[in-house]
Parts: C-alpha cells; sequence; structure tokens
C-alpha cells in the first residue's frame, strides 16, 4: 500500500460558510409557520434572493433550511488520503508527525540548608498542551539541546516534544530514563500519561538531597573603569553578588545532563518557613559541570572603587 496523495481540509461548516455554498441554489425559508421556497442570488454585503419571479432583498425570515450538507464543508479540520493498495484488505498504518502549540520547559527547585553547606534539588517538566487534540496513555519523550529548524518561527530543543498515540499500558518508572541522542539528549518517560488540549502538567524529573554546595560572593570590575578618569570624591560603590555553587555529578546525587531552565532558590527561616531568596536561568548543562546560580546581591557587605592613578598611552589607549 502507498499514499498517493493527502489533504488537509480546513473549511469549517457555519452558518455563514453554508449560505456562500448554496448561492445559486433553492432553500426553505420559515416566515412564521409558513415554508417559502427561495433561491439565494447572492451573498455579498448582503443578501439578494428569488421567490417566484421576484428579486428580493433583505428578506425577512427565520430558521433556513438546507436539503443537505455540501461535501467540501468540514465540522472541524480533516486530513485525507487517498491511497493506492494492491495487498491485503486490512493494514496497520503508523502516523507521525511534528505539530505546533505543544511544548515543554525544565524548572527546578533548590532548597539550601540553614548553614548554606547542602542543598535540596528538585527538577520538574512543565508540558503545555495548545495543540487542539488530547493525547491520551501516550509515550512521552523530550529532547534537549539547540535544534535548527528552517522555518521562521524559532524553536530550541526544550520546544521539540513527541508523544506517541495511544497503547496497551506498562509497568510505571519512577523517573525519566536519560540517553545520548545525536547531539542532544533524550529523556523518555518510564510510564504512559495523558496530556489534554488546553491543559498544563507538571512531571518529576529528578531529585538530589544533602548535595554539597558553596556560597561565593563577587564583584565584577567593569569596563568603564579603565576608559575615564574618575573624578576626586567619594569612593564609587559597586553591588556584590550572591552566587551558590555546585557540581552536578554522580557523588553528589545529580549526574544527569540537566535542560535549560528556571532555578528557584529557597531557604529555611529562623521560624522553620521556606521563603524564596532568589532565581536564576541555567544553560543546558552536561554531566560533572558546576552550576553557579546569581540569586541576588548582598546586604550587609560593600565594594568600594577608588582610582589611584590614571593615564592616557594615546588616543586609542
Amino acid at each position: 500500500m502507498s499514499a498517493l496523495e493527502q489533504n488537509y481540509e480546513y473549511d469549517l461548516l457555519d452558518p455563514n460558510k453554508l449560505l456562500q455554498k448554496y448561492v445559486g441554489r433553492e432553500v426553505t425559508l420559515m416566515r412564521g409557520d409558513q415554508e417559502v421556497k427561495a433561491t439565494l442570488l447572492s451573498d455579498n454585503n448582503g443578501q439578494v434572493w428569488k421567490v417566484g419571479n421576484e428579486i428580493i432583498t433583505e428578506l425577512g425570515h427565520g430558521s433556513i433550511r438546507f436539503p443537505e450538507l455540501p461535501e467540501n464543508l468540514y465540522e472541524r479540520p480533516t486530513l485525507l488520503w487517498t491511497l493506492e493498495n494492491s495487498g491485503a484488505r486490512k493494514h496497520k498504518v503508523e502516523a507521525s508527525y511534528l505539530t505546533a502549540n505543544l511544548s515543554w520547559s525544565a524548572d527546578y527547585v533548590l532548597n539550601v540548608a540553614k548553614d548554606e553547606t547542602n542543598g535540596d534539588l528538585d527538577g520538574w517538566v512543565t508540558l503545555v498542551n495548545h495543540s487542539g487534540a488530547a493525547f491520551k496513555n501516550a509515550q512521552l519523550q523530550l529532547v534537549a539541546g539547540e535544534l535548527h529548524r528552517v522555518d521562521d518561527r524559532p524553536m530550541n530543543g526544550r520546544d521539540f516534544l513527541e508523544l506517541a498515540g495511544a497503547a496497551k499500558s506498562m509497568p510505571a518508572a519512577p523517573q525519566f530514563q536519560q540517553e545520548a541522542f545525536s547531539e542532544y539528549h533524550l529523556y523518555s518517560l518510564g510510564r504512559r500519561t495523558s496530556i489534554f488540549d488546553q491543559e498544563s502538567k507538571q512531571i518529576s524529573l529528578l531529585n538530589a538531597s544533602h548535595f554539597p554546595l558553596q556560597k561565593v560572593y563577587a564583584v565584577n570590575g567593569q569596563s568603564y573603569y579603565y576608559r575615564t578618569a574618575a573624578q576626586p570624591g567619594a569612593p564609587v560603590k559597586d553591588p556584590v553578588q550572591v552566587f551558590y555553587k555546585f557540581k552536578n555529578e554522580d557523588k553528589a546525587g545529580l549526574g544527569m545532563p540537566l535542560p535549560a531552565g528556571t532555578v528557584r532558590v529557597y531557604q529555611a527561616d529562623s521560624r522553620g518557613g521556606s521563603l524564596l531568596v532568589g532565581e536564576d536561568r541555567i544553560d543546558h548543562t552536561p554531566k560533572d559541570e558546576t552550576i553557579s546560580l546569581h540569586i541576588g546581591n548582598a546586604f550587609d557587605i560593600l565594594a568600594e572603587r577608588k582610582q589611584t592613578d590614571f593615564k592616557k598611552l594615546s588616543d586609542r589607549l
């Protein structure tokens, strides 16, 4: 069996389209309890009818009865295949396609211990379905990486999501299984899941507990330091940035290549509550790489810069 052509029909049925398809044809108009046979001559900026030998505009009527539904109007977008078959009458067909408005992203929550020497990390996959279709009992696979696409719509690896059709249920797996795939990373959910149209769903990606981390303060020298002579006066104050750093390695309970996403950092307060202390975005992070999260600027630590000398060696230096 082979496919000769495929047609995507999206001339959708509605009252105006139905009237337009009946231009030049006879329908039945309901005027009170009376039925009037009339021919629609035109439906351009108003309707023109022929009733008997009279031409009438703005013909008052109630409902309209149509003898049949035109073949080329559809109640929903429809894909039609023309097939040629010289073999068995029954075939099992598998169709695959790329669809827009079906996306995923990674989100992480880092809980830092009160002494700021270790932390717990939870990773989540957020699926968003605005495709117009529901996927029930589907096999879920996610591709992370920077995919190059030829269309005008920018798309990166986290936007590519594959949902296979429904099948028999499989044993549930505790988390995603990760493997190298071309120049990307593939994350396969070890159980079936469903995602319905206009739904957002979160699925656990990873959990790591009590891994070591480090708190770092940093002051970045700016390029304008070396271009302009500072005026005498008070020293220039620079912000002191605060970072949490940890390594994505097996012995820390991590070691999975992490898809790009937002990391929200929480820390316990003196009353035992958990408060947001900052957030940062990470790029796609391979195994054994160090992750550095900028959570904000220090409150009680100040940095001051005082220029002690300045020389202009030339117009360019």
